[in-house]
């Protein structure tokens, strides 16, 4: 039997489930210790996170929102939805993969050195993505580009070839369609 993933709440049901991606969506009091306790309760039990955002969303009630992708089984996801909704600072969790088809967005700072042809290659395609130039010199770039975590992976591997030298993302900012906002659903 192989050792992979013996450290990992996947590695239970690897063999027969596929991994899926959710995002989640959780509403907490804005207080100290709570991304904390959150990742601790991520790591304990082997679980990954592939990106995380949070933010306070409602200044007067002092509530904060996370916005965390992760991967695992239906089983997994279920653990891991049910132990945060058990968590004293979490109003709600919402899973936002399940309950509709959520608006996904990202920010990501790019940083391209280039001279000559693909310095001109790399200003064309960033326009074609409609990424920013926020700042540049004669040997490089950093453009700031704002979509869906597909079309930021898409911008970096064509960057890759024109000189890409560091790059800076922000994690997903996720929000469910339509007119039903996260404190309003039960």
């Amino acid at each position: 039997m192989s050792q992979k993933g013996t450290g990992s709440a996947y590695f239970i049901e690897e063999s027969r489930q596929e991994l899926v991606r959710h995002t989640l969506s959780i509403l907490v009091d804005n207080e100290p210790g709570v991304l904390s306790r959150i990742a601790g309760l991520f790591s304990g039990r082997g679980y990954n996170i592939e990106s995380l955002t949070v933010s306070e969303t409602e200044h007067e009630k002092h509530l904060s929102r996370f916005t965390i992708v992760t991967k695992g089984t239906p089983m997994v996801l279920e653990q891991i939805k049910n132990q945060l909704d058990r968590m004293v600072p979490v109003h709600k969790v919402i899973d936002l993969t399940v309950e509709t088809d959520p608006l996904e967005r990202e920010l990501a700072l790019v940083k391209v050195a280039g001279r000559g042809e693909k310095r001109i290659e790399a200003l064309r395609l960033a326009e074609i993505f409609k990424a920013r130039v926020i700042d540049a010199s004669i040997e490089h770039f950093v453009f700031e580009i704002t979509g869906p975590p597909s079309e930021i992976e898409q911008f970096l591997s064509i960057m890759k070839e024109l000189g890409l030298v560091e790059v800076s993302r922000t994690g997903i900012a996720a929000i469910s369609r339509g007119a039903q906002g996260m404190s309003s659903r039960a």
